[in-house]
């Protein structure tokens, strides 16, 4: 009998969102299109929908770390990324772990707020993923919303947003991704990565008439499993542009709701 062939493995440190569109669940169906072994560590179960967050639990920081060890002791992942970490405590354990643990891919999504407005990150944990998380990040990968909190200033012009990436990155250390899909008044969906070397522009035609949820996971999650099977960080980037332009685009339709496609994708 022929041995089963290896396959590379990446980490999503995120929520749990039960209507499958973001959270964990977006994240392990993208790694999965594209043929990369899937681990989670939960961080918050929550009980939402496409048209709304109707309660979170979260989980003890403890067993955040606990999900995360797991993973490295028996499937050490080639790529990490976290998405709703939700409270200071959540974040400072999961920064310790990374701090301690040689160093990988980690992909920050600095997920705050929901698609429909809900808070999924407290206002007491941004001052904590400021100083504790994006020093060990490898990317971050703000909204146009986020990356105005983490900056402090409005951002309103592509010039703008280009000029955010580069004080994302001398204000953290880590190479930044910011995105302009919020951005008003514009046909493109305009993003702008810098690392301090490289910097990209990425843009793609709007898709009218659809309406989705988890955009955000799914892009970093798509970077991440770009950066596991063994691509550098702007090509992942670029490559994960792709993808997420090609999930919105042939999105699928489930009781009049969009859905991302995940798996209409080239690898």
């Amino acid at each position: 009998m022929a041995r089963s062939s290896e396959i590379c493995v990446a980490l999503t440190i995120a929520g749990s969102d039960s209507g499958g569109g973001a959270g964990i669940q977006a994240d392990l169906k993208t790694f999965a299109s594209l043929g990369v072994h899937g681990t989670s560590a939960i961080t918050c179960v929550t009980a939402q929908n496409p048209e709304g967050v109707r309660a979170i639990d979260a989980l003890r920081p403890g067993i955040v770390r606990h999900q995360i060890q797991a993973v490295f002791d028996a499937l050490r992942p080639a790529a990490i990324k976290t998405g709703m970490l939700f409270s200071a405590e959540i974040i400072r354990a999961v920064a310790r772990f990374f701090t301690a643990a040689r160093r990988l891919p980690l992909v920050v999504d600095p997920v705050m707020t929901a698609t429909s407005g809900a808070r999924l990150l407290k206002p007491t944990a941004i001052k904590a993923l400021q100083a504790h998380l994006l020093p060990v990040a490898t990317l971050v990968t703000p909204n146009l919303d986020e990356a105005e909190i983490l900056l402090g200033r409005r951002l309103s012009s592509v010039e703008a947003l280009r000029a955010a990436a580069r004080d994302v990155q001398a204000r953290y250390g880590c190479a930044a991704l910011v995105k302009g899909g919020h951005l008003k008044g514009h046909h493109e969906a305009v993003d702008f990565y810098f690392d301090g070397e490289t910097e990209l522009l990425l843009a793609a035609p709007f898709i009218r008439g659809i309406s989705t949820h988890g955009t955000g996971c799914t892009y970093s999650a798509a970077i991440t499993g770009y950066l596991a099977l063994g691509r550098d960080l702007p090509a992942a980037v670029e490559s994960a542009k792709r993808y997420i332009t090609n999930a919105i685009a042939r999105s699928q339709q489930i009781n009049g709701h969009s859905v991302l496609n995940s798996f209409g994708n080239d690898k």
